[in-house]
């Protein structure tokens, strides 16, 4: 198995200076060029789990291993996508994505030629002078993929990367995202709240229960050989995710509200921001 997470527990210190499960027994086994979402209520470890991976944190307790190799920190093989893009606002697009391969010592001429290419791949060559304020909240996130996808990562960790985004503008990246992971065969971890979001996208759905994070079931997304799904499996996917959500949502509205509170749902409502998970 191409990346392996065994017994993984995590524990962060709180405001009041006591120890807090974030993550507790955590198993996981994941192919190589595979696309997984993880989906839950608001701070069940979902971004700790992604932070883990790419080594910026470590676990208390388990291991996490790529190809056989523990992961101990940081590595050019991982490369997280923020849900703020974070790009340098006196760098042009071209300069921001090439920044990396300087750091790696590549030629000047070779860094250009490899960071054109993946510009192109995200329909920004046209703005490759641009500054940072010039561009909309898209294109942003979409210079902060091409600079993750330049360095050549096997793992992709995306940290809600649409979830500032209006709806239209996360339909096209969603395409686009979906595009770049066929051409280019990466791994890519997920993090969403947004159910429909994580089904369009994904051959697994990794469903993870209220804090401490534990994985609840993972969900395998049915799709036809060109990858398109009819709308009514579409919606009996996520009516089964929301399902199996039901509960930890509503601990964590207990928590908020009050013992007496129930949710309930007997049908999933589309809004028009197709954010499934924006009241937990």
């Amino acid at each position: 198995m191409y990346l392996t997470i065994d017994g993984i527990k995590k524990k962060f210190t709180n405001e009041k200076n006591q120890n807090v499960l974030v993550l507790d027994d955590i198993h996981m086994q994941v192919e190589k060029g595979s696309f997984v979402s993880i989906v839950g209520p608001s701070g069940c470890g979902k971004s700790t789990l992604l932070y883990l991976i790419s080594g910026l944190e470590k676990a208390d307790q388990g291991e996490i291993k790529i190809m056989g190799r523990k992961v101990e920190k940081p590595g050019p093989d991982r490369v997280v996508v923020f849900q703020e893009a974070g790009l340098f606002p006196w760098l042009t697009v071209l300069e921001n994505v090439i920044y990396g391969l300087h750091l790696k010592k590549m030629t000047k001429e070779k860094a250009k030629e490899k960071a054109l290419d993946i510009l192109k791949m995200v329909h920004l060559s046209k703005y490759i002078n641009a500054y940072p304020h010039q561009l909309s909240g898209g294109m942003k996130q979409r210079v902060a993929i091409a600079r993750a996808l330049v360095m050549e990562p096997d793992i992709l960790l995306m940290d809600e990367p649409f979830s500032a985004l209006d709806e239209q503008t996360r339909m096209v990246l969603h395409k686009e995202l979906l595009d770049i992971w066929r051409k280019t065969k990466v791994t890519i971890f997920f993090v969403t709240h947004n159910i429909r979001e994580a089904v369009l996208l994904s051959e697994k759905v990794i469903v993870f229960a209220t804090r401490p994070g534990k994985i609840k079931e993972v969900i395998t997304v049915p799709t036809t050989k060109d990858g398109v799904m009819p709308d009514s499996v579409t919606l009996h996917t996520e009516q089964k995710i929301l399902s199996i959500l039901q509960e930890e949502i509503e601990k964590v509205l207990k928590e908020e509200m009050g013992d007496d509170y129930s949710f309930k749902t007997d049908h999933i409502h589309r809004d028009d921001s197709g954010d499934m998970g924006s009241h937990i």
